[in-house]
């Protein structure tokens, strides 16, 4: 390199000496990025003279190793990355570091055609990436070289970020670019040989172009002391240089995928599943999606971390992209690569963009398949639910065009197993449906046990009519979204009118109507003595051991769903329960021959039995003690 010639002070284009400012200091929110930005920009580089020199192999100038290398300087307090990639003339400079959001690599494909511009892997038409480098540096100078041109040639552009820059002609011996950033005070931390190693493996791991950092290697005595003066630098290459989503699935291996797992979701243990997809067209992106074996610490934290790792042509941009994959499928981990995005100008955020959506939709689709694949595996999907079950619960309410595919994924207790784990499909039940049963019964209780034991349950056991057992704190919630399955409609047993279709046969509707005419006098004193208690009070046949149930008006909040809601704060409007006496049961024979104060005392002895039965609470329990132990004791 020769002295510098031809050297003149110009103002950046845009004449905004604030905007500038504004850039450094405001555009990006995490001032490491600065190297990102700076590799990217170098691979890009590297990309451009690959693609000339199909045309044209002299353009090389006998180096087609193409490749990054960062150095660095703690005493000087300097970095520097440079490439060997297409270089620029002194008019390019100008053009490209003269202006804000100028990118060259807009002009780069207008020059292509064809499948060339398919093939062209180019991080494209973001602008800034350069200025990054002044939030770190409050000086910077590039030195660059066109390829192909005369070495006298070179272009040394040097700025402090503050409204102009100077461009000088000098002598380049290589072609590509050179930028050397002389670091703030506070931001001394990147000339440390680790510290950028770290970053390069973060953000540009993937990057096709290796970025090789120098090695030092001293030789040893035979005490196994450095000896002085033997120092020898080699260039050690820091990332991988390969994305393994982009190669193709056949020539990927298990272990493979398991350890880039790890590696993505910082996980020790292996995914349940995974799903590598290529999509081609219109919408061009690979996605690398995974079920992972074990929940993290926050995966009922709503606003917790979550999403895929997103790429723009293997250059890392966000860690967690939760723009891609609904609420309910937070726990997904992964990759998405694609070069259909808007990003702004910083690259951290996501413009809103329809295309967004579109993959949005297609990554939905993809893990709800992975999970049907998965529960074909009744022990892996166990597992799976185990896990992660509640957290699919938000599905339905969530994602209305996907409700029939979740309600598939979903799994219950029923009465069919009477055991508390859940791993009852909806599609088992269905097929297990009593012939002229048209409707899908569930009850939804605190506890397991509370939810077997119901009397609401006492005709569906005696019938032999299966029963989803419903004891999860999200199980109303998601009843409350989840209408049918399979055109069937869900009925909750301990709401509205008790109605089992086709399974009762004519007789048995008449005889239940004969009954309930005999013991209108008996329901009319019942209500008279438990007045506005009681919304109404009826004689049902849905019972076979228990002497009452209360039930709840049909479009009511249940009783596990209003302590929930109450519990949080929220006020809830009173709510009069209907009580339901078994006419066969010894208590209400009991009942319906007692007179004057001893009926009512009767009577809300089992209007507050039906309330604790079905997991109610009593607004005076020592009324009912006192009233319990005074029947007991006559």
């Amino acid at each position: 390199m020769t002295t510098a010639t031809h050297e003149e002070t110009l103002g950046f284009q845009t004449e905004v000496k604030q905007l500038l400012h504004l850039m450094i200091h405001s555009l990006y929110s995490n001032r490491e990025i600065f190297l990102r930005e700076l590799i990217s920009n170098g691979a890009d580089a590297c990309d451009k003279l690959r693609y000339a020199a199909l045309d044209n192999d002299a353009l090389y100038e006998g180096d087609s190793e193409l490749r990054i290398e960062i150095d660095h300087d703690a005493e000087a307090g300097t970095v520097t990355v440079r490439d060997n990639g297409i270089g620029m003339s002194r008019d390019e400079v100008i053009e490209n570091l003269g202006t804000i959001a100028r990118s060259g690599t807009a002009e780069f494909l207008k020059q292509l055609s064809g499948e060339q511009q398919k093939d062209a892997r180019l991080i494209g038409q973001f602008g800034v990436g350069f200025y990054s480098s002044f939030i770190v540096a409050d000086e910077v100078t590039v030195r660059t070289r066109k390829a192909g041109s005369d070495k006298a040639a070179g272009v040394e552009w040097h700025s402090r970020g503050e409204g102009e820059f100077t461009v000088a002609d000098i002598e380049h011996e290589v072609h590509g670019t050179e930028i050397v950033l002389h670091l703030k005070e506070d931001a001394q931390e990147f000339a440390d040989d680790f510290r950028l190693k770290s970053l390069v493996r973060k953000y540009s791991d993937h990057i096709e172009v290796p970025v090789r950092m120098p090695k030092v290697e001293t030789a040893k005595d035979e005490d196994g002391n450095d000896i002085e003066g033997s120092e020898t630098t080699t260039w050690e290459t820091v990332n991988e240089a390969t994305a393994l989503w982009v190669r193709p699935k056949s020539e990927i291996s298990d272990d493979e995928y398991k350890a880039f797992y790890k590696h993505v979701a910082h996980d020790f243990s292996d995914p349940l599943i995974w799903s590598h997809n290529k999509v081609e067209g219109k919408l061009e992106y690979t996605s690398l999606l995974y079920v992972p074996g074990r929940a993290p610490f926050d995966l009922y934290e709503r606003d917790g971390a979550r999403g895929v790792k997103l790429y723009v042509q293997r250059v890392f941009i966000m860690d967690d992209a939760e723009q891609f994959l609904p609420l309910y499928l937070r726990f997904i981990k992964g990759v998405l690569d694609t070069r259909d995005l808007s990003l702004n100008v910083s690259r951290e955020l996501l413009q809103k963009d329809p295309q967004v959506d579109k993959i949005k939709a297609a990554l939905t689709k993809r893990a709800l398949d992975m999970l049907k694949k998965l529960s074909k595996d009744d022990e892996a999907y166990q597992t799976f639910w185990n896990t992660f079950g509640s957290v699919l619960k938000e599905g339905p309410a969530e994602d209305f065009a996907n409700r029939e595919k979740i309600a598939g994924l979903l799994r219950f207790s029923t009465t069919h197993t009477d055991s508390a784990t859940q791993d009852q499909s909806l599609a088992d039940y269905v097929s297990r449906m009593k012939e002229g049963q048209e409707k899908i019964y569930y009850i939804v209780a605190e506890g397991f046990n509370a939810a077997k034991s119901s009397p609401h349950l006492e005709i569906f056991r005696k019938k032999g009519i299966e029963v989803l057992l419903l004891h999860d704190r999200i199980d109303e919630w998601l009843m409350s979204h989840l209408d049918e399955f399979e055109g069937r409609h869900f009925v909750d047993v301990a709401k509205g009118d008790l109605d089992l279709g086709d399974v009762e046969d004519e007789e048995e509707k008449k005889a239940q109507e004969e009954t309930a005419k005999s013991k209108e006098d008996l329901v009319k004193r019942v209500k008279e003595a438990l007045g506005d208690e009681v919304q109404e009070v009826k004689v049902t046949h849905r019972l076979t051991d228990s002497p009452a149930c209360v039930v709840l008006p049909e479009h009511e909040m249940g009783f596990q769903m209003r302590r929930i809601m109450e519990a949080a704060g929220q006020k809830m409007p009173e709510v009069k329960p209907i009580l339901e006496l078994n006419p066969d049961h010894a208590l209400v024979a009991r009942l319906e021959g007692v007179e004057g104060e001893g009926f009512e005392d009767l009577a809300r002895i089992l209007l507050d039995q039906a309330i604790i039965a079905e997991g109610g609470h009593l607004d005076d329990p020592a009324a009912y003690v006192k009233r319990l132990n005074a029947l007991l004791s006559a």
